[in-house]
């Protein structure tokens, strides 16, 4: 696993190699984070402030941060995937500009500031994504025109948010929403 473009193009990254399932750790592979970077890029969709749900090793949000994020906020729980993610900031020297939260997705504290990209990666099967989102738009996490980017194993909505676009990626489908209700 590596960082695709930017700043930090060519990193290798810590990695769980193809995942651990017990941790619920199955890594955005290398060629989907490509594709869905370029989606991003296409689009024009500033990424000053981003938050990295289920972030697992960090991945997307340190693509993210290496591609000009001014700041990136990753929500993990696991422990593998905390240390991964402090091991893989350490490698990026991107400690200063990232905060690691060691929590629920689905009962975030309060934002110091609302984001403006959200990632949403959550396990499989679990039906987590949307109470996830639910409890980043009620803390304020959420900027108005955020970009949601939501990756499962079937195209995702909720309550809300309006799907603009849905592509898939093997067997992973990736669902691009916004706001459209303010807390």
């Amino acid at each position: 696993m590596r960082i695709i473009a930017g700043r930090h193009k060519g990193l290798r990254l810590a990695s769980v190699g193809k995942g651990d399932p017990g941790a619920h750790l199955r890594p955005t592979t290398d060629r989907t984070r490509e594709s869905l970077f370029n989606v991003l890029a296409g689009q024009g969709h500033p990424a000053g402030r981003v938050l990295d749900l289920f972030a697992g090793t960090g991945a997307l949000g340190l693509e993210a941060l290496s591609r000009g994020a001014d700041h990136a906020t990753f929500v993990e729980k696991g422990r593998i995937g905390t240390r991964l993610i402090r091991e893989n900031l350490g490698l990026a020297r991107r400690m200063d500009d990232a905060t690691l939260l060691s929590c629920d997705a689905t009962r975030l504290p309060p934002a110091p500031a609302p984001c403006d990209l959200v990632f949403l990666d959550p396990p499989y099967g679990q039906d987590l994504g949307a109470p996830a989102l639910a409890s980043a738009l009620a803390q304020g996490w959420i900027a108005p025109d955020a970009l949601i980017v939501w990756e499962d194993s079937s195209p995702q909505d909720a309550p809300g948010f309006a799907v603009l676009s849905t592509r898939r990626y093997g067997d992973t489908h990736v669902t691009l929403l916004e706001p459209t209700d303010a807390p």
